[in-house]
């Protein structure tokens, strides 16, 4: 898909516009239009100040295909309407976008709108209720304990990225399927009394794992004194090289995993950067862990079960299910 830049935001608070979503209000600047462009611009500019690095190149992709199907003209926020949803839907289908691509450019756009509804800056319409803004799930490949067990005994000793993607893969199966993103940003300060306390950044739930053996021998083997973090993915503490420190060692990894996808004596298989979480929720299935036991340990918190039981729910109860899982394959 073709990309455009997206304009330098920083003018943004020269407009006049920016003075009407939170800044002093003058009567000379009352008339002036509101551009969507600019609207969503602002948005970007504050997820950037709040450090939501990843939420802010979402926008920002979006915007410049939204500006792309608008040949560059501004849109003034009161005539974003049905019609111009439409069309767009239109063009994204058009565009041999998939369902659930389509809806990830409709959701940015309807959260736009909708934030500048609730400050009153245009009424509700609603544009989006003829267009699919939910999520298709797509089947995710599990791997089973066999080929998990395969993987840990991979001798890398030669290729140090390649066993460090392997050690992230192990590690993550081993605390519950952390997604690469929480083990990229764990840090030494995470740890307390044998355990990993951290925070989901995708959702922002505190999580507790107790540390087994295997997670211990891992994240000694990549311990250095200056660093604060666990893993050697993130170096920086500038929030916006961090971000890409991450998003370069995301696409390494994945890279990696195909590569051990390809060293096992089994046929096929295709790691991801979600296979290990996948493959636990699996393994815990396989042992009869029951479903809200599976979800609170994975930080669910989008079913009304999990939310019932994540309130009640001894941590060692999950625990203990993470060493019965994890003692399959690696006490053997």
């Amino acid at each position: 898909m073709a990309t455009v830049k997206v304009k330098n935001i920083s003018s943004v608070k020269d407009t006049p516009f920016y003075n009407r979503i939170g800044h002093t209000k003058t009567s000379r600047h009352i008339s002036a239009p509101l551009y969507f462009d600019d609207y969503m611009c602002a948005q970007i500019e504050q997820m950037k100040r709040d450090n939501r690095w990843g939420t802010s190149k979402n926008y920002e992709k979006v915007l410049a295909n939204f500006s792309l199907f608008m040949h560059g003209r501004k849109l003034p926020l009161h005539m974003f309407n049905e019609q111009i949803v439409t069309e767009y839907n239109s063009y994204l289908i058009g565009r041999g976008l998939i369902r659930n691509s389509v809806s990830f450019y409709m959701r940015i756009l309807r959260a736009v709108y909708n934030r500048a509804v609730r400050q009153k800056l245009v009424t509700q319409t609603h544009p989006f209720d003829n267009v699919y803004t939910g999520i298709d799930h797509t089947r995710k490949r599990a791997v089973n304990e066999q080929i998990v067990a395969a993987i840990n005994k991979l001798n890398l000793t030669d290729d140090p990225t390649l066993a460090l993607a392997r050690d992230l893969f192990i590690f993550s199966y081993c605390t519950r399927g952390m997604a690469f993103v929480d083990m990229a940003y764990l840090k030494k300060d995470n740890i307390h009394n044998g355990a990993i306390c951290y925070t989901r950044r995708k959702t922002g739930q505190m999580l507790t794992i107790r540390i087994e053996p295997v997670i211990q021998q891992i994240i000694a083997r990549y311990h250095t004194p200056l660093s604060h973090y666990i893993f050697p993915i993130i170096t920086s503490s500038n929030e916006a090289t961090a971000y890409t420190q991450y998003t370069n060692g995301l696409n390494i990894y994945n890279r990696m995993l195909r590569k051990l996808s390809s060293m096992l004596p089994y046929s096929p298989i295709h790691l991801t950067s979600y296979t290990a979480r996948h493959s636990w929720a699996t393994a815990a299935r396989n042992h009869q862990v029951p479903i809200s036991v599976i979800s609170a340990g994975m930080g669910h918190n989008s079913e009304m079960t999990t939310r019932i039981y994540l309130d009640s729910m001894e941590n060692s109860v999950i625990d203990d299910a993470n060493n019965m899982i994890i003692g399959e394959i690696f006490r053997r």
